[in-house]
């Protein structure tokens, strides 16, 4: 049901004839200011560069009838009270990883990333072509969000160790930083998980606070000092194959607003998803290098690894199915990411083996 629509009753001619109308919406007017707050540290390497693309594209797309005022973590709100301060009204849209609220409803985390879920390029499948953008909507309504995705970090690295982790046992009383569902599902495996804000989780390893710590790739990693701390690394992780960033708008301030500027942030958000993701990638390369040039050991986890990890993974996610939304979200997904995957690993991944064959 429109929430904005309601009967009216007009008289016409003299008559008492009463006649039931819709409302013409009525939107703001004037230029506006709206705070923006986020889940990231001020400067953090592309996490925060994404909020601030998205709020400079909506103001320059919008001719400076909208201005966005970025509010970093702990400036207005702190990292994690993001989703309460749009939701309530105190700020106007938030820039985050959905996966931090999965205590208001766990299918955020689909618009993040769950652990064994899809790439980003399976993420852009669904979220665009495949239904994904019409669930993020239904859940946002739900808390009074307008939701897109707006950023994308690429498949995230397992992260970084005190020690190598040579079997599932190793995990079992490790203090290791991983939200969402990924972090449930280490916790399956023994490991005591920690959900800290993007700016603290330096300080946090460097105390030894937390065992260890993913956080992105290879960059952003880099930007954040972790090689500073420790030096064994490892590459490819469970958690986050391509993990996507939200921009959340109240829904009353963005139905208060003009079409125009509505598709604007939608706009923006989009845009901003494609460059973050290309920001991600372009650096990471270059990173890893500079990483294992300064002694960072770089590592895969054996088999028997993933396997724990992928079966502790599939309780997790089971365990929330009996949710109705979750799981039509959930099987959604999952028939997005068969379908794209099957064609893209014919033709991408084939044509990827016998290039690096080729090529040396």
């Amino acid at each position: 049901m429109d929430r904005r629509s309601f009967l009216r009753t007009s008289a016409l001619g003299g008559t008492a004839a009463a006649a039931s109308t819709l409302a013409a919406p009525a939107y703001a007017t004037g230029k506006r200011t709206l705070t923006m707050v986020t889940t990231w540290g001020r400067g953090l390497a592309g996490v925060f560069d994404a909020a601030q693309r998205a709020a400079d594209s909506i103001t320059t797309m919008s001719g400076g009838d909208l201005t966005v005022e970025i509010k970093a973590a702990g400036e207005l709100v702190g990292a994690f009270e993001v989703f309460d301060a749009v939701t309530s009204g105190q700020a106007d849209m938030y820039h985050g990883a959905d996966y931090y609220f999965v205590g208001q409803h766990p299918a955020y985390a689909f618009f993040t990333a769950v652990p064994f879920g899809m790439t980003a390029q399976e993420l852009s499948n669904w979220y665009y072509q495949g239904g994904g953008m019409g669930f993020h909507d239904n859940l946002g309504e739900i808390f009074g969000l307008k939701s897109f995705l707006a950023g994308n970090t690429g498949a995230q690295a397992g992260g970084w160790f005190r020690k190598e982790i040579n079997g599932p046992e190793d995990f079992n009383g490790l203090k290791f930083r991983m939200p969402g569902l990924g972090g449930e599902a280490l916790g399956k495996l023994g490991a005591s998980i920690q959900n800290l804000p993007g700016a603290e989780v330096y300080q946090a390893l460097a105390s030894g606070a937390i065992d260890g710590t993913e956080w992105i790739g290879p960059w952003a990693d880099e930007k954040a000092g972790f090689q500073e701390i420790t030096k064994f690394y490892y590459t490819a992780g469970f958690h986050e194959p391509g993990a996507g960033l939200s921009l959340a708008t109240n829904r009353e301030v963005f139905e208060s607003l003009s079409p125009a500027h509505q598709k604007i942030i939608e706009i923006s958000a989009a845009e901003c998803h494609q460059w973050n993701l290309a920001q991600f990638l372009d650096n990471n390369g270059s990173a890893l290098q500079r990483l294992q040039a300064g002694g960072v050991k770089t590592l895969e986890f054996p088999d028997t690894v993933w396997d724990a990890m992928g079966a502790a993974a599939a309780e997790t996610v089971d365990q929330y199915r009996s949710d109705d939304l979750f799981k039509e979200i959930h099987d959604s997904m999952k028939a997005s990411m068969a379908s794209s995957s099957g064609w893209l690993t014919k033709s991408e991944g084939a044509y990827r083996a016998q290039r690096d064959r080729v090529l040396g």
